[in-house]
């Protein structure tokens, strides 16, 4: 194992922490008014207190939501420690947890590494529903979650709840405007149905915004602009004393237009043909929990999900001005339909506790995926007095995947302060997949399936101390289907055969971690340190078949060897004064991706082992909100991130800048009304949030790189009434 360098990977980011870190000795113990909430994690097999669980978690809760968040789970995102995202989209779809992660999913049965959870609904590598209004929880679980949620988890989880209904009953309003054309305007409300012993809730938020680029080629400001409806609607049934029945359903119709590449890396862009990126969803969850079966809790979820997404985007980036006297055009779109059903059945024991019998868990899963896409690209090429060339290329595939899995878990005390936990999961999962098209000219087919049988689990051993301190130590092993790649361009039958499949990966992650709370309950602090070594490693690679039509960029999943990741994970929250509550994160990582072969002209290069894609040395962030009795309130969030490779080896060696970002938002709260002012990205720092290396520009093709960047300074007014 390989230590982390800290003086090499994270001088800005210590320099942001440990000032915090310093806070436990500097404050004397707080009253027992001042004590921070209780935070229970959701998204583990047992509902578990956070400084019970023996992993490492970032929970956000709805005050900071509110306090941090504007609109997506986008804009707190990086509050969590080794967490980062990938664009390519207009919002976050596909996430890196530890530098494991997709980056785009152009071509590529879905086979994501990390989980996203919608009130239980699955919509991993479909994240962008993820809006923040009447969310009441978000749970990062870092790390493969090879027990719980298998094949999807490889890399960890994330879970998002939406409030729940609340019988006392309630409405909230909230309006908000901005710079850019932003706009929004929420609803909320829940209440009691005591005629069915029930409770409901309802919200609705839509919210718009032209967008932060410019084309100044139709002299338009809003063909990146974001046009987002979210619908939430939530019914409790108390079926008995022990008996509760909840029903979720989501739909969200994300209509976002997409046209954020510009040949200058700036925000004007030049394209005539600007894309789309759009989802349509509707999801739908029904939870029953009862302990009525001998004191044991029987869970059953099962959930429906139904999404069409299309992105599509002006693969030129130009117009005719900009390529005259070369006839230029390209154009590319990718249409997705995807179905999701998943049942879930669990019975557990009570909860372990000292002295007691072993806690037992059984359960099982199943998984139907289905997924129709449709892949078209249009181009026009010509030379100075050349006959002009036209080509379309299409491919319509189908792809569906049945994963079923048995697992269990065992949780006991070895003495009154040591607690143990084991846990194991068997998962089969088939799958099929079926394309033709015109490619080239040529008409093509393929059929391919695969069985994959998988074993995933996790060890842990925990000790809890005087004063409410504990620690851990666990080994788990999560692991990720194998898969096909679709659309594959090859220069005959045979190549294009070895590069359509790939196999699965396994993940072994070993951790230990330190929790404990801080003056009598005024802060907690938490610190967990993993290394993490991977077994046929799967990365995502990409080639240009041709440097005169940029849709001729294929991206392709293998399999390396090895790879490791390892690093720490730190987090505080501290009330420093009654008024005022500071804390922090900090995310330390070293990857490397086992030794690769890049192609060029036909010749194999051998690649050296590197940092991973999509992978910075080191995340933080640090926050100060103050509260005044009288209702005032201010926060500041500074969030910075090291500089990260955009691609593996195999493909280029170009790397974002380090940058940080400052939000700020200040404002007046009652119990009726509240109305906040913010900014967020106060020093307009410019970043890039994905970059692709490639060429692009006649007449010569060079090979550069192109970014894609993250929002600039944008400032706002929100108001919300309560009743």
């Amino acid at each position: 194992m390989r230590p982390v360098h800290l003086h090499r990977c994270a001088p800005a980011a210590m320099s942001l922490a440990l000032p915090l870190l310093g806070l436990a000795t500097a404050v004397p113990a707080a009253e027992p008014e001042d004590e921070l909430a209780e935070i229970l994690v959701t998204a583990t097999l047992r509902e578990q207190r956070l400084d019970e669980v023996p992993a490492s978690v970032t929970v956000l809760d709805a005050r900071t939501l509110r306090d941090a968040g504007q609109q997506h789970f986008q804009d707190v995102l990086n509050l969590v420690p080794n967490l980062n995202w990938a664009g390519g989209t207009s919002r976050p779809r596909y996430f890196q947890i530890r530098g494991i992660g997709e980056r785009e999913q152009y071509e590529g049965a879905p086979n994501p590494s990390v989980g996203f959870l919608i009130d239980d609904i699955d919509f991993s590598g479909l994240g962008m529903p993820a809006t923040l209004f009447d969310v009441g929880q978000i749970e990062v679980l870092r790390g493969p979650q090879g027990t719980h949620r298998g094949a999807n988890a490889l890399a960890g989880l994330v879970v998002v709840r939406g409030e729940e209904p609340d019988r006392d009953g309630g409405v909230r309003i909230e309006a908000g405007g901005g710079d850019f054309g932003a706009r929004s305007l929420g609803f909320a409300a829940t209440g009691a149905a005591d005629a069915l012993d029930s409770a409901w809730r309802i919200s609705v938020r839509k919210s718009e915004g032209d967008g932060f680029m410019e084309n100044a080629f139709l002299g338009r400001d809003d063909t990146n602009g974001y046009d987002e409806l979210t619908t939430r609607v939530k019914w409790r049934w108390f079926a008995g004393e022990r008996t509760r029945l909840d029903f979720t359903y989501l739909h969200a119709d994300i209509d976002n237009g997409y046209d954020a590449w510009a040949l200058d890396n700036s925000r004007v862009t030049l394209s005539d043909q600007p894309g789309k990126d759009s989802q349509r969803a509707n999801g739908a969850s029904l939870r029953l929990e009862s302990t009525a079966w001998g004191g044991n809790l029987f869970t059953a979820i099962a959930t429906y999900a139904n999404s069409d997404s299309v992105n599509s985007f002006d693969a030129d980036w130009g117009n005719a001005e900009s390529w005259a006297p070369y006839v230029y055009q390209y154009f590319g779109r990718y249409a997705r339909e995807r179905t999701i059903r998943t049942l879930e059945l669990r019975l557990a024991s009570p909860d372990a506790v000292p002295g007691g019998p072993v806690a037992w868990l059984v359960g099982a899963y199943a998984q139907r995926l289905r997924e129709h896409g449709e892949d078209r690209t249009d181009g026009t090429w010509a030379g100075p007095g050349e006959e002009v060339w036209e080509g379309t290329d299409e491919l319509a595939h189908r792809y569906r995947a049945t994963n079923l899995a048995l697992f269990g878990q065992l949780d006991g005390y070895l003495t009154g302060d040591w607690r143990w936990s084991a846990g194991l999961r068997y998962e089969q999962r088939r799958a099929h997949y079926a394309d033709a098209g015109l490619i080239d000219g040529v008409p093509r087919s393929s059929r391919l399936s695969a069985t994959d049988r998988m074993l995933g689990g996790q060890v842990s051993l925990a000790r809890e101390f005087a004063g409410g301190r504990s620690t851990y130590l666990s080994l788990s092993r999560g692991y990720k289907a194998g898969g096909f790649n679709l659309g594959v361009l090859a220069e005959d039958e045979e190549e294009a055969g070895a590069l359509r499949s790939f196999d699965p990966e396994y993940l072994w992650n070993l951790e230990a971690g330190l929790r404990a709370p801080l003056a009598a309950g005024r802060g907690h602090a938490s610190l967990s340190a993993f290394y993490q070594w991977r077994r046929d490693q799967q990365v995502r690679t990409g080639r240009q078949l041709d440097p005169s039509d940029p849709n001729s960029y294929e991206f392709i999943t293998d399999n390396l060897p090895k790879g490791y990741t390892t690093g720490l994970e730190a987090a505080l929250g501290y009330r420093l004064l009654p008024a005022l509550e500071v804390g922090g994160s900090l995310g330390l990582l070293r990857s490397r991706s086992g030794r690769a072969v890049r192609v060029e002209e036909g010749v194999a290069i051998p690649v050296p082992s590197r940092e991973q894609a999509h992978a910075p040395s080191y995340t933080a962030a640090v926050h100060a909100t103050w509260r005044s009795a009288r209702g005032l309130m201010a926060r500041v969030d500074v969030t910075a991130m090291d500089s990260f490779y955009f691609d593996v080896p195999t493909d280029h060696d170009q790397k974002s800048k380090a940058y940080a970002l400052t939000h700020l938002k200040a404002g007046y709260e009652t119990g009726r009304w509240a109305v906040h002012a913010w900014v967020r990205n106060l020093f307009d720092e410019g970043y890039a949030v994905r970059g692709f290396f490639f060429s692009n520009e006649p007449p010569d093709w060079p090979q550069k790189l192109y970014t894609q960047l993250g929002e600039p300074r944008h400032f706002g007014i929100t108001a919300t009434l309560n009743f």
